[in-house]
């Protein structure tokens, strides 16, 4: 019986220290690149989040929204990379996902991605780049 209260009572008493570090979230953005590994541009937001959505979606996304839910676990292989945490499985995880999405959308042969931490200092926005990936086919 006691140790059936203790595992109920986390669950009924909310613990205050939710985060263990306040810190910047990873941005993950990525680059096309030619057969011969030169860029075709800018390096991009990956999965950029809309200036705004209507109404009808904020409700249908309470509901059902698989697209934001593997945005979010991308965040975290991107945190855990960071970190140095599974960072093959993290990396693996990121460029699965990436190349599925980026084949559907381009015909470049290659990409490569980047995590970029920006954070505020002073009254100015610094960016820091923390990761960069070895280019990956996408064929």
């Amino acid at each position: 019986m006691l140790r059936t209260v203790q595992l109920i009572l986390p669950a009924l008493i909310p613990s205050w220290n939710f985060f263990d570090v306040i810190a910047p979230s990873p941005r993950i953005e990525h680059q096309l690149l030619d057969h011969a590994g030169k860029p075709h541009g800018d390096w991009q937001a990956f999965r950029p989040r809309p200036d705004n959505i209507s109404l009808l979606t904020m409700l249908r996304r309470l509901i059902w929204n698989p697209r934001w839910n593997e945005s979010l676990f991308l965040v975290s292989c991107a945190e855990r990379l960071s970190q140095d945490i599974t960072p093959e499985h993290s990396e693996r995880e990121i460029l699965t996902r990436m190349k599925r999405d980026l084949q559907a959308e381009t015909d470049a042969a290659q990409f490569r991605f980047r995590l970029v931490f920006i954070h505020r200092e002073d009254e100015t926005l610094t960016q820091e780049i923390l990761y960069t990936s070895a280019p990956e086919p996408l064929a």
